[in-house]
């Protein structure tokens, strides 16, 4: 039987939720520490959002538990929601009101006692940087304010935790990390913070990642651990006078894993950088193409988890 402890935010035992005959969760177990800003990371469907759904009291789990504030969320998910800010990928504020109206609203609606309620709409505008915008209709406000507006009206209540749901979906990258920024503050001051993403660059911003697939928890730990734990194999970025047959060429090479474009050239997994490399180096001229750059790097995120589903699949096979 699992023992929980009462100072985390978050801790999760065997989490699992079926629709059907379909698992969208599949017996994770986590927890999230204070001030951390901890990620799930994968594809749509992989079981993030229904995970998040559950830690907020909107669903009810088939089996496992999830402790959240020191409160059990199939217990008492009232009592979960009162203590939560929530973002979703969907903005789900009032486009006919204003900035500043949006904010009275939640402020009412989340019980922010009324001699509160000025210092902690002050605090809102400033996080926000909306305050010359408070008297704006939140309609014309482009989409990264709007994702800035959602989450001052979030905190308005000075939750415990922060869950951001796929919060900056269809944000130009700009204004993805403007919000970031806004995220790495309220960590600083102590914010427990919980992010769903399937942005791979995101996923580096987190100081403790989950990386989900099928339901289930395929990894976790720090971003740079885990790359440099978990990639087992070698990585090359090779840039030629011709990407395309280059890719044709080394595909299905001895020692050659994965061979796929990033960028301008071509990321090439191989299993040792000994002799593959100097075969991968005598195919590519022998064929009359020059070679501007073949240089080992470490694996991005992307990287790493298009490894760990590769994996995870060939499991299945």
């Amino acid at each position: 039987m699992a023992v929980f402890n009462s100072a985390l935010p978050v801790e999760v035992e065997n989490l699992t939720k079926v629709f059907g005959k379909f698992v969208a969760v599949d017996h994770i177990t986590f927890h999230v520490k204070k001030g951390e800003i901890f990620g799930f990371l994968g594809p749509n469907g992989a079981g993030k959002s229904t995970a998040i759904r559950i830690l907020l009291g909107l669903l009810t789990p088939d089996s496992g538990t999830a402790i959240v504030g020191g409160i059990d969320v199939a217990k008492d998910p009232e009592a979960i929601r009162k203590n939560l800010g929530y973002v979703s990928q969907k903005f789900s504020l009032y486009n006919d009101l204003t900035v500043a109206e949006n904010i009275d609203f939640f402020s009412g609606i989340y019980g922010v006692p009324k001699e509160r309620r000025p210092a902690r709409k002050a605090y809102a505008l400033k996080m926000a940087a909306l305050e010359e915008r408070a008297n704006t209709m939140t309609a014309l406000l482009p989409g990264g304010w709007k994702q800035r507006l959602a989450l001052g009206c979030a905190i308005i209540h000075e939750p415990a935790i922060l869950f951001l749901d796929e919060p900056t979906s269809g944000v130009d990258p700009i204004a993805r990390r403007d919000f970031w920024d806004l995220i790495y503050q309220l960590s600083g001051a102590g914010q427990t913070v919980f992010v769903t993403t399937h942005y791979m660059e995101e996923a580096e911003y987190c100081h403790r990642l989950a990386l989900m697939h099928a339901g289930k928890i395929i990894a976790m730990g720090v971003p740079a651990d885990l790359k440099r734990d978990m990639y087992s194999h070698r990585l090359l970025q090779i840039e030629t006078s011709a990407l395309v047959p280059t890719m044709k060429l080394l595909a299905g090479e001895p020692g050659v894993l994965e061979v796929a474009v990033f960028g301008a050239g071509l990321h090439v997994t191989v299993t040792d950088m000994g002799a593959t490399v100097d075969r991968i180096r005598q195919k590519i001229t022998s064929n009359g193409i020059d070679i501007h750059k073949m240089d080992s790097i470490p694996p991005s995120m992307e990287d790493l988890f298009v490894s760990l589903i590769e994996n995870e699949e060939r499991k299945k096979a």
